[in-house]
């Protein structure tokens, strides 16, 4: 039979490892908070990427109002897309104006996320094909959040659109599906971001 010293060892160590748990988790649970708080707030916003679209650009003749001429989400994307929208309810997240590229592969990320109705913005469209338009594109898309911001109370703004828009607009590359908090000024203008990598 183990000694008492060696039990006493054990308890302390057990709660020791228990102590630590709830740390962690209070620390996780403290991160999530701050992120639905921001969100709710009127500087801050949320860009993400569709989820994962296999190929790059559109194909040759692809069509806005048909989707199957487009670059879609395969079944790893809609699942990765569905597994953001749980992730961001964890956080929170829980009432959210959501705002969608009319491209088929943001539309279906932001439907699927289930986070409310979608409405389409047309400062989210792709400009992949037409670089020339960039400026003009994220003007566009400024003023939109600037407008925008001033009516959401305290639901999150959620827009979903294209890698190049996001790089234009707030700087950072990011990968499929993932999301970038961006506070905002009075102009609708990114002045800092933070990378939310896609939830594995």
């Amino acid at each position: 039979m183990p000694s008492r010293s060696v039990l006493n060892m054990s308890f302390r160590l057990i709660l020791s490892w228990f102590i630590l748990f709830c740390s962690l988790g209070a620390q996780a649970s403290d991160g999530a908070s701050e992120l639905a708080g921001k969100l709710r707030s009127p500087g801050y916003l949320l860009l993400m990427r569709h989820a994962y679209a296999p190929g790059v650009g559109d194909p040759v003749g692809y069509r806005l109002d048909d989707c199957a001429t487009q670059r879609n989400l395969d079944a790893q994307g809609l699942a990765q897309a569905i597994r953001t929208g749980a992730w961001l309810k964890r956080q929170g997240v829980d009432k959210a104006q959501v705002y969608s590229s009319n491209w088929c592969r943001c539309r279906d990320t932001a439907k699927a996320l289930e986070m409310g109705s979608v409405d389409i913005e047309p400062s989210l469209a792709s400009f992949f094909d037409q670089p020339q338009q960039a400026r003009a594109s994220t003007a566009a898309l400024s003023r939109f959040i600037a407008r925008t911001m001033k009516s959401k109370g305290d639901h999150a703004l959620i827009l979903v659109t294209h890698h190049v828009n996001i790089r234009d607009y707030a700087g950072p590359d990011i990968g499929s599906g993932d999301m970038v908090l961006v506070k905002v000024d009075a102009q609708g203008r990114a002045t800092s971001h933070l990378l939310y990598p896609s939830p594995p």
